[in-house]
């Protein structure tokens, strides 16, 4: 499957690499993004570079009106999507539960739940044969908190990243005769600035002690399994959670 591609949070980290991938592999590549529009820009100018159409669309994706418009400037600039990683999420700084406020909690769901669960249904509306679509693939990408539960430093997005495994798992047999797969990743310790916004900017080295290949893993090396899931050759593939995490 080669086609545009919508990647959610693609402006840097893991959708910023996975945008580089994709486009490598042939993909046309629409970035969202929320704030940062000169992160956006470069990763566009990069696939631009590659020889691939490319575009910023910056958007909240907890804001369905947000949501719909991407994929409608999507469609509209790059052609049918064929494919979405759904990668847009965030963290709140490191605290134990009993701290949290009813603020934080709904943050957090907002964007890596409500949000996840809106770009998966436009993407479905797109995506399905059901729908007048040519299918294609789904790419969520969770997290290795989602079955580690990371106590004592953010609880509440690895129950958010559990909520998106499920969907996965759900979303997957629903759309299974539709023409579209839909999986998972759940990187590990992957070195990228989301450590420093829960503030602890060398988490990764202080436990990567703990991952049994004793080091923190890279977003291209995430990137490199989601574009697998999203290629023809995991045609076979649907449903699965595909841990990237060093053995963790």
């Amino acid at each position: 499957m080669v086609g545009s591609l919508v990647i959610t949070g693609g402006s840097r980290g893991i959708g910023a690499a996975t945008a580089l991938l994709a486009a490598d592999h042939g993909y046309d590549v629409c970035v969202n993004y929320r704030s940062n529009a000169a992160a956006a820009d470069d990763v566009v100018q990069a696939c631009l570079d590659r020889g691939r159409r490319a575009l910023a669309v910056a958007g909240d994706v907890s804001q369905e009106a947000d949501v719909v418009a991407l994929f409608d400037r999507a469609a509209a600039e790059l052609g049918p999507v064929a494919g979405l990683v759904n990668n847009a999420g965030i963290i709140q700084p490191q605290a134990r539960l009993d701290t949290y406020s009813a603020k934080r909690l709904d943050d957090v769901v907002a964007v890596n739940v409500v949000g996840a669960f809106l770009c998966a249904r436009e993407a479905v509306r797109r995506l399905s044969t059901r729908h007048g679509g040519s299918g294609g693939a789904i790419v969520n990408v969770s997290s290795a908190a989602s079955y580690l539960g990371s106590p004592n430093e953010f609880i509440d997005y690895a129950a958010t990243k559990g909520a998106l495994d499920t969907m996965t798992i759900g979303l997957a047999k629903e759309v299974a005769t539709e023409g579209i797969r839909v999986n998972g990743v759940r990187p590990g310790l992957i070195d990228t600035d989301i450590h420093a916004a829960a503030g602890e900017p060398e988490r990764v080295a202080r436990l990567s002690v703990g991952v049994p290949m004793e080091r923190g893993g890279t977003a291209d090396e995430v990137a490199e399994a989601i574009v697998w899931l999203l290629s023809d050759a995991s045609s076979y593939v649907t449903g699965s959670l595909l841990n990237v995490s060093g053995g963790r």
